[in-house]
């Protein structure tokens, strides 16, 4: 499923541990490529946009990259890495 959601976002959920530690693990990587991570929480967007709590409430945390879905309930960090290499975003040494 595609959203409009740009660069790298998080899906996720109040009171979901798996959500705070893929947000860790996301704010390192994407430093690494000068990349802000969009957190969104499932529950809170169902009033603008039902769809995302429909489609990925069950598999939070969900990562997304330029709106597509990238993983789901843990990242992928090597994929990530790559991707966002591919992407074009610089790498900090």
């Amino acid at each position: 499923m595609q959203t409009t959601l740009p660069g790298v976002a998080l899906l996720t959920r109040a009171g979901c541990h798996s959500c705070t530690h893929a947000l860790d693990v996301l704010n390192r990587v994407c430093s690494e490529f000068e990349v802000a991570v969009t957190v969104v929480d499932v529950d809170e967007a169902a009033a603008e946009s039902p769809d995302l709590r429909a489609e990925y409430g069950d598999r939070v945390p969900v990562v997304l990259l330029d709106g597509i879905e990238h993983s789901y309930w843990e990242v992928d960090v090597p994929r990530l890495r790559a991707d966002l290499a591919r992407a074009g975003h610089p790498k900090n040494v």
